[in-house]
């Protein structure tokens, strides 16, 4: 089993920024790639971003390129999504996601975390 710990969501106001954490522990080996997905109100969960532990290409979705920015601590296990210029279109709860292989896929994440808000005032 793999454990995620999601922090740092919260309210901000449009052009803010915030930094969400995810914790992994547990069997972390059996994980190779690490994502953060959202689910506004009303709306499908789509994926974010995502990332390797190790080194290789990391992925965007359309709607936050150029203003997120995941990264990751490996020696923590854990994975950062840095959220500028923040929409209140990018209100939603934000799960991180846990799985052993494709980055894009959503139903190849076979671990998640129990969300964490983030909530954009206009």
């Amino acid at each position: 089993q793999v454990q995620l710990v999601e922090s740092g969501g919260g309210l901000v106001q449009a052009g803010g920024s915030l930094r969400l954490s995810c914790a992994a522990s547990g069997r972390t080996f059996s994980t190779i790639a690490m994502a953060w997905f959202r689910q506004g109100p009303e709306k499908e969960r789509e994926i974010v971003a995502a990332i390797r532990w190790n080194s290789g290409p990391i992925y965007y979705g359309d709607s936050v390129k150029g203003r997120f920015t995941i990264s990751r601590d490996n020696a923590k296990q854990t994975i950062f999504l840095q959220m500028n210029n923040l929409k209140p279109e990018d209100t939603a709860v934000y799960y991180c996601a846990a799985g052993p292989g494709s980055l894009v896929v959503s139903t190849s994440y076979n671990y998640w975390g129990q969300g964490t808000q983030v909530t954009v005032s206009s």
